[in-house]
């Protein structure tokens, strides 16, 4: 069985690739799991200076595994996962500087993954929509915190109350990613920009980081304490996700595609 999550170094740049493609990389709970732990162990790794975390293609991730998170019906571990991540969501404290690269379409749970990445860098084939209030969740991985951090209040609240999607061009403009490049040019554009990263003091660059992090956090500390204190509310009372809501979510998302 293919691993969920692989891992490669080279030059001092990891890439930890979301291994899921028939299931456009949606995070079951064995991703939820291998997930922190590969950025942890290349976060602690003296051989890594920076790590890209990107998604086996056609997708970078399309969220939170729809159907196990049907089939957990008056089990709440999965979403106690889902809700438990760190202070970037899925992700562990990292001190090392991660590039989003994303290669296809980041849905509701995958856009927290992207957005939790220090900058993104995107395929011509990328696309961003925020479903939660299609699906009748609340987010719990700081997307009200990170997403008007990165394209505005107005745009962010279009897009989680349509939940339609925005192109690479778009998110662009937006300020949602920095870059756009060729599909096939994605990977070598994000390892050249990790090692402009690498060539750094790298004491210097994870001090920045910190830097920024604490700069931001001052501003916005209590916008995570209130969205996590709403979705573990939400989900107290949660009726379940049915059949026909998720195909009706998965139809949509293919329509706008």
């Amino acid at each position: 069985m293919a691993d969920v999550v692989l891992v490669a170094v080279v030059d001092r740049v990891a890439t930890v690739t979301l291994n899921r493609p028939e299931k456009r990389n949606a995070l079951n709970s064995e991703v939820l799991a291998r997930l922190p732990e590969a950025l942890a162990d290349q976060d602690a790794d003296g051989e890594v200076d920076v790590v890209i975390l990107t998604g086996a293609d056609p997708a970078f991730c399309a969220g939170v595994d729809l159907s196990e998170f049907e089939d957990t019906e008056g089990d709440t571990t999965v979403m106690d996962e889902v809700l438990g991540g760190g202070r970037r969501g899925p992700f562990p404290e990292m001190a090392k500087p991660v590039i989003g690269a994303i290669n296809g379409f980041a849905v509701t749970g995958g856009l927290e993954v992207a957005l939790a990445c220090d900058f993104l860098v995107a395929s011509e084939r990328a696309s961003f929509s925020d479903t939660h209030a299609r699906v009748g969740v609340m987010p719990g991985w700081g997307l009200t915190v990170m997403l008007p951090q990165a394209v505005g209040a107005r745009r962010a609240r279009e897009m989680s109350v349509t939940g339609n999607y925005v192109d690479a061009e778009t998110a662009l403009r937006w300020g949602l990613v920095n870059h756009v490049v060729p599909h096939e040019e994605l990977l070598p554009f994000c390892r050249k920009l990790g090692a402009d990263i690498a060539s750094n003091d790298q004491a210097g660059v994870r001090r920045l980081l910190g830097t920024y992090d604490e700069v931001t956090s001052t501003t916005v500390e209590e916008g995570w304490t209130r969205e996590a204190r709403a979705a573990r509310a939400w989900e107290e009372t949660r009726a379940g996700l049915s059949a026909d809501r998720r195909d009706a979510v998965i139809e949509r998302g293919r329509g706008q595609k």
